[in-house]
């Protein structure tokens, strides 16, 4: 008898310990959905607030059409990466939108009304707040992967992640322009 409760002590205290690892592994996969998720919100604003900046650019840039239409079909491609949750996609596209803004702000340097005007600072401000936000959600992004990835490679865990739907997360990986942040004060000091 007492034999037979050592063994199924034995056995409840694996199946708790393998139900731990389950859930540990659990928590980490929504630490990445949710920090996926913070980047996401971040970048809808950001989406949100490039047509208002367009716009107002446009009033004063009556010549410069092919520059607002490249911010707004790079706009268009970090959406589409955005949505279908396409971190290497996402990667390429923000690089894009930089690019389409810097051109942006270096030709708005030739429009001192429009540099002047209250909506284009006020948008101007939010696009860099946002930016710095985006960088610094990008950066718990990463730690987020990283713990989730170093988790089902890791023993004993690595069995129940194979076991389980438990796939490695990517990185969200920058090239070195797209890690320094749009920097809007610079562009129009002067």
């Amino acid at each position: 008898m007492l034999p037979a409760l050592i063994v199924l002590f034995l056995v409840l205290a694996l199946i708790g310990y393998l139900v731990g690892i389950y859930n540990g592994l659990v928590r980490v996969r929504a630490g990445v959905k949710l920090a996926w998720s913070n980047i996401d919100v971040l970048l809808a604003q950001r989406h949100d607030e490039l047509p208002k900046l367009v716009e107002v650019c446009r009033q004063y840039m009556q010549y410069e059409s092919t520059t607002l239409e490249r911010v707004m079909r790079a706009r268009t491609g970090v959406d589409a990466a955005r949505s279908s949750g396409n971190v290497a996609g996402l990667g390429a596209a923000e690089q894009e939108l930089r690019s389409g803004l810097s051109g942006l702000y270096a030709v708005a340097e030739n429009y001192p009304q429009l540099k002047a005007s209250e909506p284009f600072k006020h948008l101007q401000d939010r696009i860099s707040a946002l930016e710095t936000a985006i960088a610094d959600r990008r950066e718990i992004y990463n730690d987020a992967v990283n713990t989730n990835n170093v988790r089902i490679a890791a023993f004993p865990d690595v069995l129940v992640a194979g076991l389980g739907n438990f796939p490695e997360a990517q990185l969200l990986h920058l090239q070195a322009a797209q890690t320094a942040d749009v920097d809007l004060k610079a562009a129009f000091s002067g």
